[in-house]
Parts: structure tokens; sequence; C-alpha cells
């Protein structure tokens, strides 16, 4: 027994002395495996840690710098160049912060963005600047004065469009146009009215025959587009007249003092000076919408190209008026368009207006003049005060002789440009408000048409019709595209609407 247990010890002794040796043995190869491997650098968590942190801080900086953009463009968009009751700058003295514009209904938001005035910079007169108006050539357009703004564009139509144009024009059918009209704040020297005593104006306005003239009744004659009986300016006196009285009625007495003040001796002496305004030519209108001539949609779509206005307010504007000027014919020099007067409404929105309202006027932002001749001589399209320091309507009167008159003082004007086939003018009538929208006649675009004296001249007017009052424009592009809406349906909804599609003439 003492020999077995002998032996066992032994054996478990070798067997513990053989697994120590191979656990060394394995040992040593291990360390001879990881002395041929190549050493492999450890990730180091600090370094990802912080890889995250600045990831997280760079998208929270982007996010942040998006919606600063977000707010400045919906805080300062085109809904505050066109509100009319924000206050200007001016308005608000140092340190003051402008009080916040009061929301506007959602029908009127829904116009705000179609309904911005762009407006092209002149820098100076000659500079030259680029257009793109066609898509396979840059035009390149003019500055050739400031006060009016106004630039030309040649080439804006091909020789071959101005033909067709023409042809079109001589197809429609041409009808005179010789005119007299009186002038802003002008009695026409032979004028029916100055033959009527005040008494029988009195009687005459007073339709119920109760003897008090009501507001109603005053305006009642008064509705037209050239003032038949009055102008904007005498009635504006006369109305205040009838505002300062309690009972806001004018018996016989108090209207003979009112009346009296509007006839005063500045208006007979501003009268005095100028002359009616007069031209011969012969003139049409040519429809441009849908299912018109292509070259006359050509054009209508180079006009809202150039001017960068809204599509629907061209769409929605004049007929394309073309005039004939042959040997002799003329215009005196004219405003296209209007002054604001709260007594008066534009033609183009009355339908969204009260049309019993006072003269109609018309409402042109800007004119796009486009030569469709050139003239063999004369002819010029003459601006009697262009780029004058100031402007003043009695020094149109020189020599006794009024600038305005085209006939005689054509070759005075400061500013001349002769007629040349396929060239067109951008004329801005009007300034801007200075908060996108369309501000006071510019006193300064005073134009004419000098005497044609060989040759024809083919002109063709692209007016852009804009009410000064932006809810009252706003409520009329509504009531167009509803109207239009009620009439051919949904399925015509995609087409482009003018109101003037009555006059499919072509």
């Amino acid at each position: 027994m003492e020999v077995d247990m002998e032996n066992i010890q032994e054996n478990l002794q070798n067997d513990e002395d053989s697994c120590v040796s191979g656990i060394a043995s394995s040992s040593s190869d291990m360390q001879s495996l990881r002395a041929t491997r190549p050493p492999v650098q450890r990730s180091n968590i600090c370094s990802r840690a912080y890889f995250v942190v600045v990831m997280v801080f760079f998208h929270v900086y982007i996010l942040n710098v998006i919606a600063l953009l977000l707010y400045v463009h919906y805080n300062n968009g085109p809904r505050d160049l066109v509100s009319g009751d924000r206050p200007s700058s001016s308005s608000v003295g140092d340190g003051e912060s402008p009080p916040h514009p009061a929301p506007r209904p959602r029908e009127h938001r829904e116009f705000e963005q179609s309904f911005r005035l762009s407006r092209i910079e002149g820098i100076r007169v000659g500079h030259v600047q680029p257009v793109s108006l066609v898509w396979d050539r840059t035009h390149k357009m003019k500055t050739l004065s400031l006060k009016p703004l106004l630039f030309e564009v040649p080439g804006f139509l091909s020789e071959e469009e101005c033909r067709v144009v023409v042809q079109l024009a001589q197809l429609k059918g041409l009808m005179e146009s010789q005119m007299t009209a009186p002038s802003w704040g002008q009695v026409e020297p032979d004028h029916p009215l100055l033959s009527l005593s005040t008494e029988e104006v009195f009687s005459l306005l007073d339709l119920n025959q109760d003897g008090l003239l009501q507001k109603q009744e005053i305006v009642s004659h008064s509705r037209s587009r050239d003032g038949t009986w009055m102008s904007p300016d005498n009635l504006r006196r006369i109305l205040t007249g009838l505002e300062a009285c309690a009972k806001r009625m004018l018996n016989l007495e108090e209207f003979k003092r009112v009346y009296d003040v509007s006839q005063g001796p500045g208006q007979e002496q501003n009268g005095k000076h100028r002359n009616q305004f007069k031209q011969k030519n012969k003139r049409t209108g040519l429809y441009q919408g849908p299912g018109s001539h292509h070259v006359l949609q050509t054009l209508r779509i180079r006009v809202n190209s150039l001017t960068r206005l809204p599509s629907a307010l061209v769409d929605m504007s004049e007929l394309l008026q073309v005039f004939r000027f042959e040997p002799g014919d003329f215009s005196d020099a004219h405003h296209d368009s209007s002054p604001p007067h709260k007594e008066t409404v534009c033609s183009h929105t009355r339908l969204a207006g009260n049309t019993s309202m006072l003269t109609e006027v018309s409402c042109r932002y800007l004119t796009v003049l486009i030569y469709l001749s050139s003239v063999e001589e004369g002819g010029e399209t003459t601006f009697p005060v262009a780029d004058n320091r100031t402007y003043n309507e009695l020094a149109l009167v020189q020599d006794g002789v009024d600038l305005r008159d085209t006939q005689k003082t054509c070759g005075r004007g400061n500013l001349r440009i002769k007629p040349t086939a396929g060239t067109a003018l951008l004329l801005y009538n009007h300034l801007s408000d200075g908060q996108g929208w369309m501000g006071e006649l510019d006193e300064y675009s005073l134009h004419g048409d000098c005497p044609v004296k060989r040759g024809l001249k083919w002109v063709a007017n692209s007016w852009v019709n804009v009410d000064p009052d932006y809810q009252m424009q706003a409520r009329y592009q509504r009531l167009v595209a509803e109207r239009h809406h009620a009439m051919s349906g949904m399925e015509e909804h995609s087409q482009p609407f003018s109101h003037l599609n009555l006059h499919q003439d072509l």
C-alpha cells in the first residue's frame, strides 16, 4: 500500500509538472505571437465624446441660423411693403421701436405676394443694364432720365413683329382720337358751365328741388373720366365746405360761398395759363389674352418681364392701344395717369368700389411705349421738363408760350426721342410711396408727341393699371377672379384671365 501511495503521488507530481510546463509553454507562445503582431492603437473614449459634442453644437448652430433667416423673411417681406397702415420710418423717433402693424384680413394676405410693385433703379443717366426678355439673347436697357424715371430698350420687338401689330391694328380698324379735354384744375375757356350763373348751377344740382344740396347731389354730375363740370381740386373745395356745415347740406347762399372759393383767383390764374390738351391721331385697342394673335401675347409677356411686375396686374390692365400719326398729327404734353384724390375713383377698379363715387380717372403706374415704325422726319416723343432741378407748373409758360403745346415748342423740350422701329420706352408715371406701392404722380412724367413732318408714325402703348389704394386693388383682383370662376367653371382655373375678355375682337 505504501508503494502504491508513493506511485500515485509520483504520478500526480509528474502531471502537475507537465501542466505547469504546458502553461509556461503556452504563455511563451502567446508572448512570441504578440511580438510578431503589429501594435493596435487603442481608441480614445474622450476623443469620441468630444466629437459628438462638437457635432451637436454645430447642428444646433445651423438650425438657429435657418430659424433666424425665416424670421427675417416673414417679418420684412412683401407684406410690410404693401401695408398701408404701417407707419413710415420717419414717423418713429430715435430709440423708439415702431409699433407692430395690424394684421391684415386673410383675403388681403392672399394678394400681398402678387401685389408688390417692383421698381427698376435708374442709377444715373446713360447707365446701361442687361435685361432678359427672350431666351436666346439679352437686351440692353439704357437710363434716359431720372426725373421722370425713364428707360430705353432697343430691339424690344423685331421688325416683323412690329409689322404684324400694325397689320392687326389696320384689320381691327382705327378711329379718330382727335379730342380736346380740359387739364386738371382748369375749366375749359369755352366750357358751357361758364355761361351759367351760380343760381343755375345750384338748380341743376338740386335733383329733388328741395332748396338744399346734399353730397350725393353735388357729385352726381361729376363722375366722368375727365371731369365734366368740375375738376377734383375744385370739387374737393366744395365738399370741404359741405363738411364744415353742421347740417351736411348747403342752401343757395352757402353754395355760392363755397362755389366762389372753388373758382377763386388762384384757380383762375392757373387756368389762365393752361392750354387745353389737344391731340390728333387715329387709334384702336387690341386684345392680348387667350385666343389672341401669338405676337400680341408675346408682347404682353415681354412687358411683364421688362416691368418685373406680377402677371395679374399686367393681364388685368387696359387693352394695348395702337396709335397712327400721319403728317401734321401730334399730341400735346400730358400725364398718362392722374394724381390721386379721395374724391376720384380709378376707372379700372370701379367694379370693386362704389360706382356712384366721384370722377373716374385713369390710374396707370407705368407706361411701356413701343415704336412700331421709324419716322422720316418729326414725330419725336418730347419730355419738356425731364431732369429739371425743380418743377413749377407756371414755369411751363415761357415768353407767353406753353411748353406743353408741342405744335409750337416741341424743339424746346429737355429730352426728345426719335422713333425707331422696335424700340420700347419704360416710363414710371408715379413715384414710390416708400413701402412698395404706388405713390404720388410724378409731375416730371409730362410728355407729348411732336408733329409728324414726313412719313407715318405707329406706336403702341401698354399701360399697367394700379389703384393707389392697395385694398381697393386687392378687392378688385378678387372680384375679377371670382367672376371668372363663376363664368368659366373649375376646368379653366389654370388659364390666365383678363377682365378685357369681353373685347375679343381678334
